[in-house]
């Protein structure tokens, strides 16, 4: 009987604690294994960062107009030159990435809370789903940049009239972009809840008298939160494409308003004269579009159980 006790206490002398593992604990340590979204994280905080705080250490006006300096390349006073005009390119590249970031994220935000409302409620309650997911189908058929066309040119003087020249177009653009992008988060969500809805703790949900509203928010929501933020980050990166072209084909912000799409499309003419008026913006563009592509990337491999280590 000693010798079993004394046994006993050496195991439980040996015996290394180990730290439970939590869901994004786990998802952390994958995607730091994926170099290429680790990188593009880094990255994009790092232009997010400039952007935003930027403007606190640079403090020259965008809309400073200095005739001497006009056309300059890369001075000491102007490190990404100036414009036709004289004003400074990198001032008005940070305005501009203000507003195409704030466009995005905005867009984005109501095309996920429209998809996942009609994914959660077309895969979850049957008798409504064949009437959503027909209503789905009917979006994903339109040529979405002739409609965004057709509805900017309709609305936006009533917008420009009624909160500003500014305001009024900000609220068109991530209105139309984000309701007509909800599309597929919704057909992603749907496919989702309907694996979920018939696992065993939503069958004892039901049993217990839970009802729909509670099962959704609480038990079949946190569940399909993984491929909602991968989308998310997708359809960041497709809002400020969109944006982008919006505002190049001179549909978008007012010119004396500078966005990346703006600025390409006030410059494309003076592209041989002065090209690094439509480089800075274009490689803005396209770094933050290709560094939102790599995270979700990495993401969607985090968030995968097939790769995780338990």
């Amino acid at each position: 009987m000693a010798t079993t006790t004394k046994l006993a206490s050496l195991k439980l002398e040996t015996t290394e604690y180990v730290k439970p593992h939590s869901l994004w604990g786990d998802v952390w340590r994958q995607f730091r294994k994926h170099k290429l979204g680790l990188g593009a994280a880094l990255v994009l905080i790092l232009v997010v960062g400039v952007i935003v705080f930027g403007p606190l250490v640079w403090r020259v006006d965008p809309k400073h107009i200095d005739i001497v300096a006009q056309y300059s390349s890369t001075t000491f006073d102007h490190p990404m030159g100036a414009d036709d005009l004289g004003r400074d390119m990198l001032s008005r590249v940070l305005e501009g990435g203000r507003v195409s970031l704030a466009v995005g994220i905005t867009a984005m935000a109501i095309a996920m809370t429209i998809g996942t409302s009609v994914g959660l409620l077309s895969g979850y309650f049957t008798l409504i789903d064949n009437l959503l997911m027909r209503l789905t189908d009917m979006f994903l058929s339109l040529p979405i940049l002739p409609l965004l066309l057709v509805i900017t040119l309709l609305f936006r003087d009533t917008l420009r009239a009624e909160f500003g020249p500014e305001a009024g177009i900000f609220i068109l653009m991530v209105t139309v972009i984000g309701g007509l992008g909800w599309m597929p988060t919704a057909r992603l969500v749907r496919g989702e809840v309907l694996s979920i809805k018939e696992r065993d703790f939503v069958i004892a949900a039901k049993s217990l008298g839970a009802s729909d509203m509670s099962i959704l928010r609480r038990h079949i929501f946190p569940n399909i939160l993984s491929p909602v933020i991968v989308s998310a980050t997708f359809s960041i990166a497709s809002a400020i494409i969109t944006e982008s072209a919006l505002s190049f084909l001179g549909l978008g912000f007012p010119s004396d308003f500078p966005t990346w799409g703006r600025l390409l499309n006030d410059y494309r003419e003076l592209v041989r004269l002065a090209p690094h008026l439509v480089l800075w913006p274009g490689l803005f563009i396209s770094m933050t579009v290709l560094c939102v592509n790599f995270i979700g990337d990495g993401l969607r491999d985090a968030l995968d159980p097939r790769l995780r280590k338990s």
